[in-house]
């Protein structure tokens, strides 16, 4: 059996980019769940451009855009509140809107190390965000709010 995972080395994003994709975010998710969208099919989506790698966008099936990658929010955030609670999951926790966010926000972050470490360092990527919701089987977005931003 053959490993075909590839072989790269992750790049760690810095303080800095991770400020900036957390306050990010939190921008998305706010404007979000205050205009009552924070549904159980909500998602965060994200497309990351390196400077001099070559990266063609895919689209599915009916000509939507495939992002790089995608985390369904009801996984950390309840549905149907015009403001940010954390899910049932985290009812027991001490501090529950806070470890949501922790654990959405560690998890963002790994998956864009993984799409990020073909640069050799964090300054001049772009990552572009959506968080909304897509009709189906079209998988054009019925609402969504989006912000492109430039690691420093």
């Amino acid at each position: 059996m053959r490993d075909h995972t590839p072989n790269f080395k992750m790049l760690e994003l810095s303080e800095e980019s991770k400020q900036l994709v957390r306050d990010t975010v939190t921008q998305l998710l706010e404007k979000l769940a205050g205009d009552g969208q924070l549904t159980s099919e909500a998602r965060l989506e994200f497309w990351v451009e390196i400077p001099g790698v070559k990266h063609p966008r895919g689209t599915f099936r009916g000509g939507c855009l495939m992002p790089d990658s995608y985390l369904c929010l009801s996984d950390w955030f309840s549905a149907g509140s015009s403001t940010i609670n954390a899910s049932e999951q985290y009812s027991g926790a001490a501090n529950p809107l806070e470890e949501a966010w922790n654990d959405l926000l560690d998890e963002l972050y790994y998956q864009l190390e993984i799409f990020t470490s073909l640069g050799s360092r964090n300054q001049g990527i772009t990552i572009e965000l959506w968080a909304g919701k897509r009709g189906r089987p079209e998988c054009e977005w019925e609402y969504a709010v989006d912000k492109k931003i430039e690691l420093p």
